[in-house]
């Protein structure tokens, strides 16, 4: 497959910063297209700079991402994730998914590597399999990117012993199986789609029907009544007399499909501006329905009067159906993205307690205080509990930002939200029922109410105004003028006819659904239509620190150390981290599945018994050999460094990997922030924006990022609770905040800030309350939010202008009389085309 290559021709060689401002949003569009050798380039000039030097910008060959970085373009891929993926399509033998996916899709998830519990999976085959036909299940998917998702996901399916049949629904993000009892095992395939990036998650309640299905069967039939009214009125515009034999039935005709357009499109925009209005709120939908409700009421006033000059149906028809086709685009862009995430909460489902009947199955509701409990590897705590077994290593980065794993011993107390890196599982006993949870508490969905766009509904108002003013000012002088009822109606009619709001009913929504689209090819997910107007009044950007503006595993400092081991050695290290969810396992672990070594493959892992030392690592027993991955001197002979590798006295080390005593590795690891973090921070500061850091970490640790990435260490707040995190951003909020977070103990914070935002996807807490969400490694995701943003309203600003230039125009040909159906027609697809026109070209540097 060849890569993608853009040429950036400069002056001279420009910065990495350089070189990637050129490819987003507001730099130059590539000017040519090449095959260089084989490959795909392009050739962007950046302005301002005079000569030609090409600069060749790479491509990740799986997901298609810029690459930025001498070890990306080297590589080839943005991360780890996608070399993992790549190489999985390809041993598949499923190359053509290159062929049919889109030319950008998203990144891959760190989760891919991650291990995960689907014990809920195995209960639900075997709850199916119960069933006397075949077994069916229904599951939601989350990582459907385009068309090639769908192809790759059945054909994984189809290559599993037992599978019958799947249904794949991209829109809603949900999968149907059919398979074979006995054969088939669900669980597996669960976690091949997980190696491909996909997650599988439980049934959610029974789905609503989406609005933008609903819409697009409105759209349908109003489509088709347009038509027919359309074919009943051309022939009068033809020349057809009023006396003519079929003049009468044509009328009658255009009328009720007109009637049926009203009822079947007209209604949705009726009763929306209804609830405005109730609401006291200046929505889009009250010109809409203003124009709709004038042109049918004088229509039907002229047909009923025999007034051909009042007629407008075709006009009531097509405009029915051009404000749907704009709704419908806006409203399945910011769908398509909150479909594309598992709708399952975070919520721990059941856990295992311990009772008189013996050990069962309970909701985390029905759990008491003082009952012993048990959760398994990679579970989370659900309330605060005392710590029964003999020990037991934890996570706590997800509920309070410490970085760190913490050993605890039999009797410790151990916090809600705590999650159980060991391999085994470990049992606890109840301090709190789960209604005073800290967990409970920052699970807790919280309601968040439409913001309000005040300069919409300034616009909105002084439409209103003007339009029904110049209606009634008009149709007054032409009353004092004539006295004829008929004519002054006919002209006020023409004026509410022709004064239709294409470009906030039509060409608006177009651009909020362009812009939706262009943020997705960046790896940006809007899921609230409400983002853009809260974003023109941010001027604080707040950072978590653990997992949002660092990676969520720690990095390895030195990978050559890996490279040098054997394979039977680096076998041996995988059966050693894989399923481990501790974090330096799971570094380990991303390193050895993503460099495509055979070794890496988890079949080729020697068969043992794995045992684990809570606080001190685990040891894997083969036949021949005893392997152990642990502290600094727990199972390693110091007198053995000959056979070490990146053996280096000056340098501490977190974790030794040895055989028989003997140590072969020593790997040290950093809280690394993301790629380009330091760059995009500075970006947005030169913006004009204030950042801060705002972390439960520990003070050293947070100061230490801080001046790493070039944050004024006033900005920088450490040590933080959940709720003082809350109150902390309630304290400097002026409702112009946007809240960069991964974890639970960002979730009150987030519900405090005016924008919400998530680099992580696969935790099932904050992706669900996010306005967007951002997948891949960095965080330019921010900068791209920003630039299109700009984009689209400076395409509203030019809308905006012609719509007012336009209406002058029509308006006032309306007013002194020179309007008539014929030219309405005419006037109401050219004043369309001339806004589409208009997002074409203003939203190109999106694109």
């Amino acid at each position: 497959m060849s890569r993608h290559t853009t040429i950036l021709t400069v002056d001279r060689v420009p910065s990495p910063a350089e070189a990637s401002s050129a490819t987003r949003i507001g730099g130059d569009r590539p000017a040519a297209t090449h095959l260089v050798d084989g490959s795909v380039s392009s050739t962007v000039r950046v302005r301002g700079l005079r000569a030609a030097q090409a600069v060749p910008v790479h491509h990740c060959l799986h997901c298609g991402a810029p690459l930025a970085g001498a070890t990306a373009t080297e590589s080839g891929f943005c991360c780890a994730g996608c070399s993992y993926v790549h190489r999985l399509v390809h041993e598949h033998g499923l190359d053509r998914y290159y062929k049919i996916r889109d030319a950008i899709v998203a990144p891959v998830d760190p989760s891919v590597f991650q291990p995960r519990d689907f014990t809920w999976l195995a209960e639900l085959q075997i709850v199916a399999e119960k069933s006397p036909i075949a077994p069916e299940l229904e599951l939601e998917i989350q990582g459907i990117s385009c068309a090639g998702c769908v192809w790759l996901i059945e054909k994984l399916f189809h290559q599993q012993a037992g599978s019958l049949h799947i249904e794949t629904d991209a829109q809603l993000g949900q999968l149907r199986l059919r398979w074979s009892p006995g054969k088939f095992e669900a669980p597996a395939f669960a976690r091949t789609l997980q190696s491909f990036n996909y997650l599988v998650g439980p049934p959610g309640e029974e789905p609503a029907v989406p609005e933008s299905r609903a819409l697009v069967k409105r759209v349908g039939l109003c489509a088709a009544f347009s038509m027919n009214v359309m074919l009943f009125t051309l022939p009068a515009y033809f020349g057809m007399k009023p006396d003519s034999e079929y003049a009468g039935l044509f009328g009658l005709l255009a009328l009720v499909f007109a009637t049926f357009s009203l009822l079947t499109g007209g209604v949705y925009f009726l009763n929306r501006a209804a609830r405005a209005v109730r609401d006291g709120v200046m929505h889009i939908d009250l010109p809409i329905a203003v124009g709709i409700t004038g042109a049918y009421l004088g229509s039907l006033y002229g047909w009923f009067t025999g007034r051909s000059e009042l007629v407008y149906f075709d006009f009531v028809a097509a405009f029915i159906l051009l404000m749907l086709t704009g709704r419908w685009a806006q409203t399945a862009a910011i769908e398509r993205n909150r479909h594309r995430l598992l709708s399952g909460h975070a919520r721990p489902r059941k856990i295992r307690v311990e009772s008189t009947q013996g050990v069962t199955e309970r909701a985390v509701e029905d759990l008491a205080v003082g009952e012993l409990f048990f959760i398994r590897s990679g579970q989370v705590v659900p309330v605060e509990a005392k710590l029964e077994s003999a020990g037991a290593t934890f996570g706590t980065a997800w509920i309070n930002g410490e970085a760190d794993a913490r050993t605890s011993r039999a009797g410790a107390r151990v916090p809600a939200g705590a999650v159980n890196l060991g391999r085994t599982e470990i049992s606890l006993r109840a301090a709190q029922p789960w209604s005073a949870s800290l967990l409970a508490q920052l699970l807790q969905p919280a309601r968040r109410d439409v913001y309000r766009h005040a300069f919409l509904e300034r616009v909105i108002r002084g439409y209103l105004v003007g339009i029904l003013g110049i209606a009634t000012i008009t149709g007054v002088a032409w009353w004092i003028a004539t006295h004829d009822a008929a004519r002054t109606w006919s002209v006020v009619t023409a004026v509410l006819v022709v004064s239709c709001p294409c470009a906030i009913g039509l060409a608006f929504p177009l651009t909020d659904e362009m812009a939706t689209i262009a943020l997705r090819r960046r790896g940006v997910f809007v899921r609230e239509s409400d983002l853009w107007p809260r974003l023109a009044r941010i001027r604080k950007i707040i950072f978590d620190k653990t997992g949002t503006l660092t990676l969520e595993t720690p990095a390895l400092q030195n990978p050559e150390a890996l490279t040098a081991l054997s394979p039977e050695a680096r076998a041996a290290l995988l059966a050693l981290v894989q399923d481990n969810p501790h974090p330096v396992s799971q570094s380990l672990c991303e390193c050895l599945m993503s460099d495509g070594h055979p070794s890496s493959d988890p079949t080729a892992a020697p068969l043992g018994e794995i045992h684990e030392e809570t606080g001190h690592g685990t040891t894997l027993a083969t036949i021949t050999e005893k392997w152990s991955l642990g502290r600094p001197g727990w199972r390693g002979r110091q007198e053995d460094s000959c056979h070490i590798i990146d053996a280096k006295p000056s340098v501490g080390h977190d974790a030794e990997f040895a055989c028989d005593g003997v140590v072969l590795a020593r790997f040290r690891f950093t809280d690394e922030a993301r790629p380009g973090a330091r760059e995009e921070i500075a970006a947005l500061q030169q913006r004009g924006f204030s950042t801060h850091i705002l972390s439960g970490d520990r003070r050293e640790k947070v100061a230490t990022m801080a001046k790493a990435l070039g944050i004024d260490a006033r900005n920088a707040s450490a040590g933080k609770t959940p709720s003082e995190k809350a109150e902390w951003v309630r304290t400097i909020d002026q409702r112009d905040t946007l809240m960069l977070g991964d974890g639970a103990n960002d979730s009150l914070a987030f519900d405090a800030a005016l924008v919400r935002g998530t680099p992580v996807i696969h935790r099932g807490v904050l992706e669900g309350k996010s306005d967007f969400y951002m997948l891949g490694r960095g965080l330019g995701g921010l900068q791209e939010l920003f630039n299109v943003a700009a984009v689209r309203r400076r395409t509203q600003c030019w809308l905006l202008v012609f719509s007012i230039a336009y209406n002058f125009l029509a308006v006032g040909l309306a007013a002194v009389g020179h309007m008539n159906p014929l030219l309405a027609a005419i006037l109401m697809p050219v004043s369309s085309l001339a806004t589409l026109a208009i997002v074409g070209v203003g939203m190109r540097p999106a694109r």
